[in-house]
């Protein structure tokens, strides 16, 4: 899941980029107006954190245009302006949330999920298998009633599995959509079998039932079952970045 922060004090992005991320969410920082803008619409985001005052072009501004051309992003204006008028001007101009600065970290992120929640209602929010479970806004996994505690990439993996689940996955397709490096290099294949080896000792290990399998030469499947799976039933999927 995809943010966009916009926010031009240094200490502030920081600290949203890597709290934001501790949580698993992918998060992309501009530090003025006109490169929010450029980013907001040159990549497909699931959500805005958008402060006001910014150098260049300011946060409504930004917002307003944005609106005009149909982007439905939702967008969470964070700003240390606080006045009544000030919220009805950001709501009104296609804000669906305010946020006044300085905020409790924890409000921040029930607000964000509960943004990502109405911005997906087309879109499944959980994924799935036997007892494997994957919650795509609170981004919390679990196998069984027990916790994974997984890193950012290892989440973005089993995503990818799971989404492709019962196919056959290959490197190259891991490479593409999960690492995005369209050239794939022997380099990334041997990354790409590390994650796979931390990801099936958190998801596998403790369990009797398996669900991570590699297939030898091809790459990997995401199944209950142990039988092999032939490379015939290899096909492309996934989100591409």
């Amino acid at each position: 899941m995809k943010i966009l922060v916009v926010e031009d004090e240094n200490k502030v992005a920081k600290a949203l980029k890597e709290g934001l991320e501790s949580e698993h969410y992918k998060v992309t920082v501009a530090q003025t107006g006109e490169d929010g803008f450029f980013q907001a619409n040159a990549q497909g985001f699931d959500l805005i954190l958008l402060d006001v005052m910014l150098p260049g072009r300011d946060g409504i501004e930004i917002l307003k245009t944005l609106r005009k051309r149909g982007l439905q992003t939702p967008v969470l204006i964070l700003t240390a302006k606080d006045t009544i008028e000030d919220r009805v001007v950001g709501l009104d101009s296609g804000a669906d949330d305010y946020l006044v600065k300085p905020f409790a970290f924890s409000e921040l992120l029930a607000r964000v999920r509960a943004l990502v929640r109405r911005g997906r209602t087309d879109q499944v929010l959980r994924l799935k298998i036997a007892d494997l479970d994957l919650d795509l806004v609170t981004r919390v996994v679990k196998r069984g009633a027990e916790p994974l505690d997984l890193t950012v990439r290892e989440f973005e993996l089993l995503e990818y599995l799971l989404r492709n689940q019962n196919q056959l996955v290959s490197r190259e397709m891991l490479a593409r959509d999960v690492w995005c490096e369209p050239t794939r290099a022997t380099s990334l294949d041997n990354v790409i079998d590390v994650h796979i080896a931390r990801l099936r000792k958190k998801v596998d290990q403790s369990f009797p039932v398996r669900l991570i399998h590699t297939v030898r030469g091809v790459g990997f499947v995401l199944k209950e079952e142990s039988s092999s799976v032939e490379a015939s039933t290899l096909r492309g999927g996934g989100e591409s970045c």
